[in-house]
């Protein structure tokens, strides 16, 4: 079926990009797929508004970019559709999530996904944006003296250190993984700073001291705005993001229910 000419509006310089003029509750030509996973590998994020479809489509969208995960924290909306899960958080109850938390999802993971693919099914009135940033432009702001020192570290990465996943990756006996600090991106070839705040626990090779003070360093790097876009969702919104080359942040900042619907895309791993 054919597709209207896609419309593409670039957020920030670094990262981010809305696009328009496709319809994703019908099936794709090979031209369009194509045209957008070349701007995911461009913008690194791709917001798409006026989507309003249901959760095989989701799916559906979600699969010309790999194989899909049946997530292993979260149970699925259905039986019929093991690779969608909610993500719902009602901010009466206790906090039982870190996703406002600067960080790449699953890196505890051998193969870490390749990205993801998320849908507002319910909001919040007011608040619930979404924040990414490049961590291509992390590397790149990084002086050329501390990336010589990292580029050819490594850092262990652990689910037991995030209290929403310790549990349940006991239970699959997850053990702590090494990953390269330095990441580079399979197509683009570019490199991206692999560590985040939530499942990187040290940087290998080097004293508790030297830990301390370096490690925190470069999580925290990734808060500079110079390197974010900051999405508001809307009814029939949704993100789709490269976890090789971003972290994400969801700003806690509502009263009422917010129910997303996700997608994981497959990854490898990390080199």
């Amino acid at each position: 079926m054919t597709q209207s000419a896609l419309t593409v509006k670039r957020l920030t310089y670094a990262i981010g990009a809305e696009v328009s003029g496709v319809d994703l509750s019908r099936p794709l030509d090979p031209e369009v797929v194509k045209e957008v996973k070349d701007l995911f590998h461009e913008h690194q994020v791709l917001f798409f508004r006026d989507q309003h479809i249901d959760d095989a489509a989701q799916r559906d969208f979600a699969a010309h970019f790999g194989p899909l995960q049946r997530f292993a924290f979260l149970p699925p909306v259905s039986e019929d559709l093991p690779e969608v899960h909610a993500i719902e958080i009602d901010p009466s109850k206790p906090k039982t999530a870190n996703s406002d938390i600067w960080h790449s999802d699953a890196t505890f993971l051998a193969r870490p996904p390749l990205g993801s693919l998320l849908r507002a099914v319910q909001l919040p009135a007011v608040g619930g944006d979404t924040l990414w940033a490049s961590m291509y432009a992390a590397y790149e702001a990084l002086s050329s003296k501390v990336q010589r020192l990292i580029d050819d570290m490594t850092a262990v990465h652990d689910s037991s250190n995030s209290a929403s996943h310790a549990r349940k990756a006991a239970n699959a006996d997850f053990q702590p993984i090494t990953h390269p600090v330095v990441r580079t991106h399979p197509v683009t070839g570019r490199k991206a700073l692999f560590v985040n705040k939530i499942f990187t626990t040290r940087l290998v090779g080097l004293t508790d001291r030297e830990n301390e003070t370096l490690l925190p360093m470069l999580t925290d790097h990734v808060r500079s705005p110079d390197f974010q876009v900051r999405f508001r969702w809307e009814p029939g919104s949704m993100a789709l993001w490269d976890n090789r080359c971003t972290q994400h942040y969801a700003v806690a900042d509502y009263a009422e229910r917010r129910r997303m619907h996700r997608v994981v895309i497959d990854g490898d791993a990390p080199a």
